[in-house]
C-alpha cells in the first residue's frame, strides 16, 4: 500500500498498486485507524483498495472536520481517477460512507454498513440506552486513555486477537480528537434516502449491543432490497473479529 496525503487537508490515505478492477474504500471505526483493515488487504488484492485515517485518527491529525469525510473521499477518487467506488464502513465508518452515498449517489457501486444505523431515518430514542455508557467511557478517557482502551476493547471486539489489536490502536488515540465527534449529529436525518441503484449490505455482529442490532434490523426492514447479515462469533468490529466471513460476505456485493 502506498501512503499519500490529501493536498490541503490533514487526511492520509493508502492505496494498493492494482490499476484495474473495481475500487473499494474501507472506513474504520472510531478510536482506530486504517490498519484495522490489514486482514482485508490480501483477500481484496485484485481490487483497487483504499484505506484512510479519519480526521483525528492515526496520522490524520490537524485541522478538519469529520463531517467533511464524504468530500475527502470524493477528492481521493478524483486524484486516483476513480469514477465509482464500493463503500465499506464499520461503526462510525458506516455513518460516513452513508453520507457519501447521500451526497454522491451516482458514484456508488455498492454500500456496506456494519454496526451502523440508517442516517436518514434514525430514531434518536434508540440511542438513549447507550448514552450513560458513552458518557462514562468519555470520562474514563479524559482520566486515562489506557483505562478507556482496556474497557473499549471489550465492548468493541469479541475475540482475544481483535481485542488486543484494537486496544493498541486505542492507546494511540489523542484526547484532543474527541472534539471531532461533535459534528457527527449533523449527518443524521439530513437527507432523504436516495433511490439505490446499487447493492446495500447491512451487517451486525452476534455479540454487538442490542441498540446496534435493533437499529440494523429496522433499517433492513425499511429497505427490502437490502441484504442483512449477522456475523456469528463477532462483536462490534466484525472485520477484525471474523475477517474471513467478513471478506466473503463483502465480496458478494462488490461491483
Amino acid at each position: 500500500m502506498t501512503e499519500k496525503k490529501l493536498e490541503n487537508t490533514s487526511i492520509y490515505y493508502w492505496i494498493n498498486d492494482t490499476k484495474v478492477g473495481s475500487a473499494i474504500i474501507f472506513i474504520h471505526p472510531a478510536f482506530a485507524n486504517h490498519t484495522c483493515f490489514d486482514t482485508q488487504l490480501d483477500y481484496f488484492r485484485d481490487y483497487r483498495v483504499i484505506t484512510i485515517d479519519l480526521i483525528g485518527h492515526g496520522k490524520s491529525i490537524g485541522k478538519g472536520s469529520i463531517e467533511d469525510t464524504a468530500r475527502y473521499i470524493n477528492q481521493i477518487m478524483e486524484i486516483e481517477k476513480i469514477d465509482k467506488i464500493n463503500l465499506v464502513g464499520v461503526s462510525i465508518g458506516a455513518v460516513l460512507v452513508q453520507d457519501f452515498a447521500n451526497q454522491y449517489p451516482s458514484k456508488v457501486s455498492s454500500l456496506t454498513c456494519i454496526g451502523g444505523y440508517d442516517n436518514n431515518n434514525f430514531d434518536k430514542h434508540l440511542q438513549k440506552g447507550n448514552t450513560k455508557q458513552q458518557i462514562k467511557m468519555m470520562l474514563k478517557a479524559m482520566f486515562s486513555i489506557k483505562v478507556f482502551a482496556e474497557d473499549n476493547k471489550k465492548i468493541s471486539a469479541y475475540t482475544n486477537e481483535a481485542q488486543e489489536k484494537f486496544y493498541q490502536m486505542n492507546l494511540e488515540f489523542k484526547k484532543s480528537s474527541f472534539r471531532h465527534f461533535a459534528t457527527l449529529s449533523k449527518l443524521v436525518n439530513k437527507y432523504k434516502t436516495p433511490k439505490r441503484d446499487y447493492p446495500l449490505l447491512i451487517g451486525v455482529g452476534e455479540y454487538d449491543n442490542d441498540m446496534a442490532k435493533k437499529a440494523s434490523i429496522i433499517w433492513h426492514e425499511s429497505e427490502p432490497n437490502s441484504e442483512y447479515v449477522e456475523f456469528y462469533g463477532a462483536g462490534h468490529i466484525v472485520n477484525m473479529d471474523t475477517p474471513e466471513q467478513f471478506n466473503r460476505v463483502v465480496k458478494r456485493v462488490i461491483r
